[in-house]
């Protein structure tokens, strides 16, 4: 059986994706939230944001 990457429903502050990364890697979702805010600030958002809805583009959300 393998892994897959969902966005979460649970762990979901705007589209559930850096929530879905925190369960995916078993992770605290609060650490990548963090470590994702600190990208944005060091490379001027912009980067980030596009990289972010990308991701909720492509990632499908967690089944029920």
């Amino acid at each position: 059986m393998y892994k897959r990457l969902f966005r979460s429903r649970e762990n979901r502050v705007v589209g559930g994706v850096l929530g879905g990364i925190g369960e995916y890697f078993n992770t605290d979702p609060v650490l990548i939230r963090l470590a994702f805010v600190v990208l944005m600030v060091l490379t001027a958002f912009f980067p980030c944001l596009i990289g972010y809805f990308i991701a909720y583009l492509i990632i499908p959300e967690q089944r029920v």
